[in-house]
Formats: C-alpha cells, structure tokens, sequence
C-alpha cells in the first residue's frame, strides 16, 4: 500500500530539509525534474581541496524527494566527486535493481528510501538530488571511475 512509503523516517528525513539556500558563487549549478510528479531540484556546489566545500539547493519536491535532498544536503560537506558518483549509483541499484542501501556512516539514512523499490513511478523523484549533484559533478570536468 502507497501508505507504507510515508513511514520508517521518510516523513523525519523530509520534514528535516534544510531551508533553500543557493550559493551566490558555485561552481556549477543543475536542475533536475522529474517528469513524472514535476518534483524539482536545483543543486549549486563548489569543490575545494577535492572534495565539497559548498553546497546549496532548492528542493520544490514530494515527500521522497524532500527525504533524499534532505539526507544529502545534511552529509554532503567533505564528500569526494568519486563517492558521490558511487552514491548516485547505489542509489539506482537500491532502488531499481534491489540492491544494497549505500555503505557507511555518512549515508546510512538513505536506506529509509529502500521501501520505495517497488513503486517505481517514485523512483525519479528520489533520484533527483543525486541526478543533480553528478551533473554539478560532470560540469567541473570530474572524471567518473566505475
């Protein structure tokens, strides 16, 4: 039932996003919707030292969109190009192949989202941060290493 989907912290993680904050200067911005919902992301992010130093986002989005841009918004800082990219990845697999919840501490409160698997017009929303951060990624000429 849809309703199981709204419960184990997915609402926590959603009623928990940072207040929109864009970056006056990033580095690279994307947007990301969702053609499903219309959920909307928009990720600003700049690197120092090879990893996130700055990070800012406006989320126009459903619960689980909210949820996920929240999870990443709260952990993202220090976060290397190359983990990011995994992460993006992991969260595909999760989702639309029934794989593993991301690994380690940062991440750990992505696997609320695994309850989503089997509504996959739900899947494009959730993807969307991540979807946004890589394309931030790719636009500062990072190199992807599967």
């Amino acid at each position: 039932m849809i309703s199981d989907l709204y419960t184990g912290g997915i609402l926590d993680a959603a009623a928990a996003i940072p207040a929109a904050a864009r970056l006056e200067n990033p580095q690279a911005t994307a947007k990301k919707i969702s053609r499903v919902c219309g959920s909307e992301v928009e990720v600003d992010l700049s690197l120092a030292d090879g990893v996130v130093s700055a990070f800012g986002m406006s989320a126009r989005a459903c619960a689980l969109g909210q949820a996920s841009a929240s999870i990443v918004a709260r952990n993202i800082f220090g976060a290397s190009p190359q983990e990011l990219y995994v992460l993006r990845d992991q969260m595909r697999a999760m989702l639309k192949e029934a794989g593993s919840p991301p690994s380690g501490d940062r991440w750990k409160d992505l696997s609320l989202l695994a309850s989503i698997r089997d509504y996959p017009q739900r899947h494009a929303s959730t993807l969307l941060i991540f979807e946004a951060v890589c394309a931030c990624l790719d636009q500062l000429g990072e190199a992807y290493k599967p």
